[in-house]
């Protein structure tokens, strides 16, 4: 299965897991539902201008949406590391890649970078339960109106919650994170 072949799953399982309808989406992008169906489907293939307007829509990067075909049995079980889904900057410093085939699953699993200096200065709740494990560097959380520094080994979890984080260390801190539902 190529990587077109999840395309319409990753945008069925993101317009779910926002609450959005059929009609919603195809009202945003100005296009039919029957169109958005078919995209969800596999059964039309969208464009690069669709796949911007369906990010816009879907408040993700349109990088998840970029084509990395695996080979034969691979394809929506198996991510080699050089073909990663990069998720983009949404906060200046922090990196992310998608560890998860594809979007279909009532989970994400997401690799984090963070780099030195880096750090969201606004408290960010989502409605998801999400569990992070460190997996190299420190990094500085505020977990509600709790602090904590947290260092390679380490986990925690951020459930109904506001979460803030900053990278005050010398060397980037890498985190890799389960979440659910999945939100990128």
């Amino acid at each position: 299965m190529s990587r077109q072949g999840l395309l319409g799953a990753d945008l069925r399982s993101l317009r779910k897991a926002r609450g959005l309808t059929l009609e919603a989406v195809a009202g945003s992008l100005g296009k039919s539902v029957g169109w958005v169906s078919q995209v969800e489907r596999d059964l039309s293939t969208p464009d690069a201008r669709d796949l911007t307007a369906f990010a816009e829509t879907l408040d993700v990067p349109v990088s998840l949406f970029a084509a990395q075909d695996a080979p034969g049995a691979e394809a929506g079980r198996i991510v080699r590391q050089g073909a990663r889904r990069a998720i983009g900057e949404r906060e200046e410093g922090l990196i992310e890649e998608l560890l998860s085939p594809d979007l279909t699953d009532a989970f994400e699993v997401i690799h984090s970078t963070f780099m030195p200096g880096a750090e969201r200065t606004e408290p960010v709740t989502r409605p998801t339960a999400e569990l992070a494990v460190m997996v190299a560097g420190q990094l500085d959380l505020w977990l509600g109106g709790d602090e904590f520094t947290v260092s390679a080994g380490d986990s925690f979890r951020v459930r109904g919650e506001t979460l803030r984080w900053a990278n005050p260390y010398d060397t980037p801190a890498m985190a890799v994170w389960v979440i659910s539902p999945p939100v990128y």
